[in-house]
């Protein structure tokens, strides 16, 4: 063969090898990188429990139904309608046809009773999806797409629960296929994004679903101009100072839980918009001991509440991006009661005056009111998250104004706080509770209830907190917590300091981004990405 013939091959084989290379090379992904701030100790729904899985799964699950981030009204989702029986007991819920798992399986009853078997069975050790049946005690298997849930007395709460993602739908032959340990890693259910990956410490992606047809009906088309995201990768920035560093670098598109410093910032910037969410649930709050003194003392913790200067605090250290708080219930809860703002406004000299008429006095003066030989001091319990630390070296001052020596104990987490309450010997614990149904309340203020860390029983908010999951008519529900709320700031139980706010970061090519109701969890679907 000669040499121009070899040349022509060669070419010609080049050429052929060029067009095999790209039709094998998948064109480039439309991708964002999504920050996330906590890695969490475990990342199944139906098991573990923190708000940092429902970020990255309500993007993979479907439920049975959906609350509408607009109206807040739920609207169907794996059920396509259901019914409650006259005595609040039996939920009839009739499921969508035609959807599919990601891994082929069929959706249907049989998929939801193994869903609610795995939930309740005792070896899942449920940290949270459990607890939100509450008296479920069993369904019934009607047709291939009608199921029936059956409740030991009526719980108003439960389609709320339904609507999230700790209840979400997963795949029966994965469950089958993987053990509660490494089910985790392998994730299938039947939302608009495919489980492709999860490397503790380092990402998580997601991939879309293209035959995902049965979303709920305020998502909308995915747009066709190529802007729509295809994949989803996430990764920890457990550092808060390092996360709008990777906004304004590229590396990462969106960021959860700015710092307010950091969000005041970039509100100047012009290639990072600021998106702020209502928490509606219990907002950022000191629970106070009823058992130990001197909280323990109806007049001290009323001069607690009045001698702190909340306001102070929220522009302080949230940078006046969160309200105040007033109450149990933040402002954006459905059942708020307005009639709680004001109540103890700051008046530190009210504060001292109530002291003084209980007999406090500072005879050595020290500066502290005295007990026997020493001061008067509370103790509190402070965990590292939502800036608790910095807020509680503002009360730390503003107490020691009245007279007070607040002493701070600091736990780096939710274990070692539970640790901490175990012991009694505190007088107050600072907490907070996403949620829009009220219902979370009975975990705190029922007598011998889980989180009733104030130690406090009261036979009439117990019948109060009873009578309201109970009911379904919205306003007797109502006035229910309103009586709720209105007992627990009499009785001084806690110190509200702010109504909490999720400060999400995203870059200016990013559009669609939008927020369920519950204000943690971001709606991908419709997300896009200009380049």
């Amino acid at each position: 063969m000669s040499r121009k013939n070899i040349l022509l091959v060669l070419v010609t084989f080049s050429f052929f090898l060029t067009a095999c290379s790209s039709a094998e090379v998948p064109a480039a992904q439309n991708s964002i990188t999504y920050g996330l701030t906590l890695i969490p100790s475990g990342f199944d729904p139906h098991i573990n429990q923190s708000t940092e899985l429902g970020i990255v799964l309500r993007q993979v699950y479907d439920t049975l139904l959906y609350r509408d981030p607009q109206t807040n009204e739920f609207v169907p989702g794996l059920s396509t309608e259901w019914t409650i029986s006259d005595d609040g007991l039996i939920y009839t819920f009739m499921l969508r046809q035609g959807v599919t798992f990601h891994d082929g399986t069929a959706f249907n009853a049989e998929a939801v009773a193994v869903n609610l078997d795995r939930i309740v069975d005792p070896a899942t050790a449920s940290q949270k999806a459990f607890y939100m049946l509450g008296p479920y005690t069993s369904y019934q298997i009607m047709d291939n797409y009608t199921i029936r849930f059956i409740l030991a007395e009526p719980y108003t709460p439960l389609l709320d629960a339904l609507s999230q993602v700790y209840l979400a739908m997963a795949s029966p032959a994965a469950l089958a296929q993987y053990t509660s340990n490494t089910y985790q890693f392998h994730q299938v259910g039947t939302g608009p994004f495919r489980f492709v990956e999860y490397l503790p410490n380092d990402r998580i992606v997601l991939s879309r679903n293209e035959d995902y047809t049965w979303g709920p009906s305020f998502y909308q088309p995915i747009a066709q101009d190529g802007s729509a995201i295809d994949e989803i990768v996430y990764r920890f920035f457990t550092d808060e100072v390092t996360r709008a560093l990777a906004l304004q670098s590229g590396e990462a598109q969106v960021m959860g839980e700015l710092l307010p410093s950091d969000a005041r910032a970039l509100s100047a910037n012009s290639q990072i918009q600021l998106l702020t969410t209502d928490i509606p649930g219990a907002p950022l709050q000191f629970l106070m001991n009823t058992q130990l003194a001197p909280t323990d003392n109806l007049v001290v913790r009323q001069a607690l509440l009045y001698a702190t200067n909340r306001n102070g605090i929220v522009d302080t250290v949230y940078q006046g991006f969160s309200p105040v708080a007033w109450g149990p219930l933040s402002a954006s809860n459905p059942f708020y009661n307005g009639n709680v703002v004001g109540t103890y406004d700051y008046n530190p000299q009210t504060a001292r005056d109530l002291l003084s008429q209980i007999g406090y006095v500072d005879t050595d003066e020290n500066g502290y009111l005295d007990v026997g030989t020493g001061d008067l001091e509370i103790t509190l319990i402070v965990p590292s998250w939502g800036l608790l630390p910095e807020v509680s070296l503002l009360i730390q001052d503003q107490w020691r104004e009245i007279g007070i020596k607040a002493v701070l104990q600091p736990v780096p987490g939710f274990a070692a706080l539970s640790d901490a309450v175990t012991t009694g010997e505190y007088n107050l614990v600072a907490f907070d509770t996403p949620g829009i149904d009220p219902a979370f309340l009975n975990d705190y203020y029922l007598t011998g209830a889980v989180r009733n860390w104030m130690n406090y029983s009261n036979p009439e908010l117990d019948n109060l907190l009873i009578s309201a999951v109970r009911e379904r008519a919205v306003p007797t529900r109502r006035g229910y917590y309103a009586e709720v709320q209105r007992i627990i700031m009499n009785e001084a139980l806690i110190l509200p300091i702010r109504d909490y706010v999720n400060l999400n970061g995203a870059s200016a090519s990013i559009g669609g981004l939008q927020f369920d109701p519950y204000g943690w969890f971001p709606l991908l679907n419709n997300v896009t990405r200009q380049q």
